[in-house]
């Protein structure tokens, strides 16, 4: 018997959140719409650190291949990815804040989609100035919408409860004009996620949803992303709809 949304089969699985979204960065059209707003004004990248790397698509794509590349990345499942890569990076396995990373080592800084954007904006601009040689690029969500869970854009506010301000607004209210960036622009682009099974996506969504096994908007959220999805070889697909800011400061 198919296993339901409210089952504990299902209730039981695990998903990698971080894995997921990395997946989805793959089959998106991110790095080919983003990298080059950055290669315009950034045209020599040299030695890239990547703070907050992730899978590590956008630095990979941005590095200069004669040269040697860092990243930073804490999390255990996108180091696995990072060394996995064709000419990974060196590794500084630990988050921003505790990243030994001596200062002026890296031409180009650059971090793409970091929390610390949120929480703390002119401390991690002042952090990432001071490891660059020449310029730092962060990369910014500029779409309203959640920031929070995997794949939360598809689902109403009702049910992610989450804050849908878009980023950059919330960065650019955090830094003093004297800190903002020398040059911005925006892009669109698509979140492409391809997932296996859309029962284990709707029963994982619906424990981070914090909902009871028997929450009758279980079986609906299943109803709702079934009627998003694209069935594809390999499962169903979503495309949601971004928009990106890219802002880049030079060298004082």
């Amino acid at each position: 018997m198919a296993n339901s949304p409210g089952n504990p089969a299902d209730r039981s699985v695990e998903i990698d959140a971080l894995e997921l979204y990395a997946s989805a960065i793959d089959a998106s059209d991110y790095v080919a719409r983003v990298a080059p707003l950055v290669r315009r004004r950034v045209p020599d990248v040299g030695e890239l650190l990547d703070v907050g790397a992730g899978g590590g698509q956008l630095g990979a794509a941005l590095r200069d291949p004669a040269l040697p590349w860092s990243a930073v990345e804490p999390s255990p499942t996108m180091q696995r990815r990072l060394r996995r890569l064709p000419d990974p990076p060196r590794l500084v396995t630990a988050g921003w804040q505790d990243a030994a990373v001596p200062d002026g080592a890296h031409d180009t800084v650059l971090a793409a989609t970091m929390p610390a954007f949120f929480d703390h904006p002119e401390i991690f601009l002042a952090r990432c100035r001071a490891w660059a040689r020449r310029a730092v690029v962060w990369v910014v969500p500029a779409h309203r919408g959640p920031r929070g869970m995997c794949f939360a854009g598809c689902l109403p506010m009702e049910w992610h409860r989450e804050d849908e301000t878009p980023g950059i607004d919330i960065v650019m209210r955090g830094l003093p004009s004297h800190s903002r960036p020398q040059w911005a622009e925006f892009v669109d682009w698509t979140f492409t996620g391809i997932v296996p099974d859309l029962r284990r996506l709707a029963a994982w969504q619906a424990d981070r949803l914090g909902w009871v096994p028997d929450d009758e908007r279980r079986a609906r959220l299943l109803a709702h992303l079934s009627l998003q999805a694209t069935p594809v070889a390999g499962g169903f697909r979503r495309d949601i709809a971004r928009r990106t800011a890219v802002l880049v400061w030079g060298k004082r």
